[in-house]
């Protein structure tokens, strides 16, 4: 009886993966007779944007139709990024785009003198006058926020640990400053920009491979929420406003677990925000007077993010200091 499987049964050598010997037949030029008129149509056809794949269709992309696909693919870039790069909590920071370095607020003041003293009666400059004041008085919390963004970059275990990173929205003043603070001790941080009508630049000490550009605000939202573990608002404006509002009404509803909430510059926000008159209105209740604290250095921030911590059980440091993965509780840790 013969077998079969012996080498008088010939296996054929597998074939190249891309080229053939012979081409297929939509890979042979059409005829000569007909060349000039069907070459023209087949090109006429290939240079229609439906014959372009869509997802190297733009415009395909940005139709209406497509927008649950846009809102997946804002959401995907940035959670696959910050995966590969090992990010499991943030410390995010926000603060005004206005804020500056106590130099450059100085140095711009002096010029707004300048300019007044040669135009006294100017109104416009006297208002410019006592505007420029107010940033030197705020300058001191930029350099809060660039010392917090030391703290936290270096709580971690070297320049290649991305457990714990500074998050921001990428943008200058308030948030520059806390990117700025990580970048000079060699730490990574993230920046969560967004497209505006009028161009933006991100601000350039975030790390490379970290900055992001969102179409949709609730999505980069989500992702400053997604890893949080505290929230640090320094002096700022609507936008500083709308994050920590919402985060306040996250934690206040229970959507996600709570998180210490810090404001930086009591002075600041007890004049901008009266949150006694929220709850003699009755619009608050008491335990949510509680839901944030306020401080005024980046070392009393860091000291009661930590101690929060620690009395919630949820340390992000392990008994040797080493920062641990974060656990999800239960679906309510998770803002979608």
């Amino acid at each position: 009886m013969t077998d079969k499987s012996d080498s008088s049964r010939s296996i054929p050598k597998p074939p190249h993966p891309l080229e053939r010997i012979c081409p297929l037949p939509w890979e042979h030029p059409v005829s000569v007779k007909e060349a000039e008129e069907l070459k023209r149509r087949q090109q006429e056809i290939m240079a229609n944007p439906s014959y372009v794949e869509p997802d190297q269709d733009v415009s395909f992309i940005h139709e209406d139709a497509l927008r649950g696909v846009r809102l997946q693919l804002d959401y995907s870039k940035a959670e696959t990024t910050m995966n590969n790069y090992g990010i499991h909590h943030a410390i995010v920071v926000f603060g005004s785009t206005r804020l500056k370095d106590e130099k450059l607020a100085k140095v711009e003041h002096e010029l707004v003198l300048a300019k007044l003293a040669a135009d006294p009666a100017n109104t416009f400059l006297k208002q410019q006058v006592r505007l420029s004041e107010r940033q030197v008085e705020l300058s001191r919390y930029y350099e809060v926020g660039r010392q917090l963004g030391q703290l936290v970059g270096q709580a971690g275990h070297g320049p290649q640990d991305s457990s714990l990173v500074i998050m921001t929205g990428g943008g200058p003043g308030g948030m520059e400053a806390a990117n700025r603070g990580a970048y000079e001790v060699g730490a990574r941080s993230v920046g969560l920009n967004i497209t505006l009508p009028r161009e933006q630049y991100p601000n350039p000490y975030i790390t490379p491979g970290l900055c992001f550009q969102f179409h949709y605000f609730a999505l980069r939202k989500l992702h400053f929420m997604k890893r949080a573990v505290a929230l640090v608002a320094l002096p700022g404006g609507y936008g500083t406003f709308d994050e920590l509002f919402g985060a306040l009404t996250l934690i206040q509803t229970r959507k996600i677990a709570p998180i210490p909430v810090v404001l930086v510059g009591e002075s600041f926000w007890r004049d901008v925000v009266n949150f006694e008159r929220l709850l003699d209105y009755g619009n608050i209740d008491p335990e949510d007077m509680n839901l944030f604290w306020y401080a005024e250095t980046a070392q009393e921030a860091w000291h009661g993010i930590r101690e929060w911590h620690r009395s919630n059980g949820t340390d992000i440091f392990d008994g040797e200091g080493r920062i641990q993965p974060r656990k999800t509780a239960s679906l309510r840790t998770d803002p979608i």
